[in-house]
């Protein structure tokens, strides 16, 4: 004897008849027959695979040293960058994650001895993370979690490294654009950033940008908006 659907999924399930469910799976990116139709969704199956090598990787080096992810995640991102995006509220942003995730992870990491809290002067409410000894000596240890991927990567030639950087870093622009990726530092989204002759111009470096150039991550990055 089966047990009983309830009613909520029946009513859901009816909204959409059985011919549109059946082209909703058909066209799922990952319905391996849809793959070999399109090529948009063998890309897209392709690039959730190289999602889970990252997350495969963050997971092995997480339990060698015996930390989260999201504490390794948080431990690299303030060992590089500046110390105003170093708070909880743009972390949460960030990683895509609550900011009592983030707090949770913040206080382990600094009840380790991993990270120190520099409270702000006018609002002591207020704290941005910096890294202690012992905090930038884990990120020596942990910052090569992704060579893996990246060793397979250089292997390729230059022009072939190039062409998919300029795939990757427009997608990644059109990604934050579309509103599916909330916190983006790349050229093409900055304030300084211009068009000159169709060329890709800085305008606080004063330079023409080859397409090595455009930063996915800059340090300079302020929003055009």
């Amino acid at each position: 004897m089966g047990y009983p659907i309830p009613a909520h999924l029946i009513r859901i399930a009816n909204l959409v008849p059985f011919n549109e469910r059946d082209f909703v799976m058909k066209s799922s990116a990952f319905n391996p027959n849809m793959q070999e139709e399109d090529l948009a969704s063998k890309i897209t199956f392709g690039l959730e695979r190289i999602s889970e090598v990252f997350k495969t990787l963050l997971w092995a080096k997480a339990k060698v040293v015996g930390l989260s992810p999201i504490q390794i995640q948080i431990g690299l991102f303030v060992a590089y960058h500046r110390a105003e995006l170093c708070n909880v509220s743009h972390l949460a942003k960030e990683f895509n994650v609550t900011k009592p995730t983030i707090s949770d992870a913040v206080k382990i990491l600094n009840k380790k001895g991993l990270i120190d809290k520099d409270y702000s002067a006018s609002d002591q409410r207020s704290y941005t993370l910096q890294l202690t000894d012992s905090g930038r000596k884990l990120v020596r240890e942990v910052g090569d979690f992704a060579d893996p991927l990246r060793d397979l990567i250089g292997h390729k030639d230059e022009a072939e490294l190039s062409r998919f950087f300029t795939t990757l870093s427009e997608l990644i622009y059109s990604l934050n654009r579309t509103g599916v990726l909330t916190v983006q530092r790349t050229c093409f989204g900055c304030k300084f950033y211009d068009k000159e002759s169709e060329e890709d111009y800085c305008k606080l470096l004063q330079k023409k940008l080859s397409n090595s150039d455009i930063r996915l991550d800059c340090p300079e990055f302020e929003n055009r908006n």
